[in-house]
């Protein structure tokens, strides 16, 4: 029986691969089109009047009558934004499981309760409040809690429209899954390693660079890949923040500036959005097999042991 049930689950993962694919084939058939030809006649006709063009990706990469800068200052920006929006939740979230799970104290179990229970607030909720915080600072009655940081040339915020905004907002928006998901990888790991390491005279920080995270790095990877195409794929935080000026703003910004009225740019819009997707195909094939280890420590303890 087990034999028959192999070409049926072939041919339905294959159909789904399929039917999951058409649409990007249709965006990149639209992104090689002429103009007129995406404007009046659906992509599908392509295959009985093969017109292509690269002018789209000519437009979007050195600029056009939409915006002439074209997208190259957004894809800095957003390399600028999600790289260290994605190794300051990792770094700081490692180290607070590592707390949770190594060092034995009293109410981390409430502390670890406390930071999951964070993932149930909606960031929506979140954005108003953080912007009127990084604007005018926060306290409490005289006692300011944070300071209201302002340039005595321009009187601007310094918070204001700067990378480092978007960078502790999306840090802080992923603390908590980061968290969670460090605790639960580390607190399968064997705990006779870390005692055997203390025994040894081995300190925390020693502990920690040396062993716990060489074993996290599936997790570590694993959270790499969800939070970059996290913070790539982000407007709403961006816009809020930093609006969509091409100093700063992220390559969605652009893609959405692109689009224009009644969608007039879909050639160009499609063209804009396969190369946003280069970078994060990159990164996702680079860090992928480490992917499904992320959730198996036990196999990746042996592989590192062999």
């Amino acid at each position: 029986m087990k034999k028959l049930r192999h070409p049926v689950a072939t041919l339905v993962v294959t159909a789904i691969t399929v039917m999951w694919t058409v649409p990007t084939f249709g965006l990149l058939v639209t992104s090689i089109r002429p103009r007129w030809e995406v404007h009046y006649s659906g992509w599908w006709t392509i295959f009985q009047n093969p017109v292509v063009t690269l002018d789209n990706y000519r437009v979007v990469l050195t600029g056009g009558d939409v915006l002439p800068d074209g997208i190259s200052p957004y894809l800095f920006n957003s390399l600028a934004i999600a790289v260290p929006a994605t190794v300051f939740p990792i770094a700081l979230g490692a180290m607070v499981a590592y707390a949770i799970t190594a060092m034995r104290f009293r109410g981390a179990t409430a502390i670890l309760v406390v930071i999951i229970a964070l993932q149930i607030i909606p960031l929506q909720m979140a954005l108003l409040p953080l912007l009127e915080l990084f604007n005018s600072g926060w306290s409490i009655g005289p006692i300011p809690i944070v300071p209201n940081l302002v340039d005595p040339q321009t009187g601007r915020s310094l918070l204001a429209g700067r990378y480092i905004t978007l960078w502790i907002v999306h840090t802080m928006f992923a603390l908590p899954l980061c968290i969670f998901l460090f605790y639960s990888f580390g607190s399968r790991l064997s705990r006779e390693i870390i005692d055997a390491a203390h025994m040894d005279g081995a300190s925390h920080f020693l502990i920690f660079r040396r062993l716990y995270l060489p074993l996290m790095i599936p997790a570590l990877a694993t959270f790499a890949i969800f939070q970059f195409l996290w913070v790539w794929n982000d407007l709403l935080i961006a816009i809020t923040f930093v609006g969509s000026s091409s100093s700063v703003a992220p390559i969605t910004a652009y893609v959405a500036y692109l689009k224009g009225g009644f969608s007039q740019n879909e050639h160009l819009l499609t063209a804009a959005a396969f190369i946003a997707m280069v970078i994060p195909l990159v990164i996702f094939f680079a860090l992928q097999r480490y992917y499904a280890r992320g959730f198996v420590p036990g196999a990746y303890i042996r592989d590192r042991s062999t």
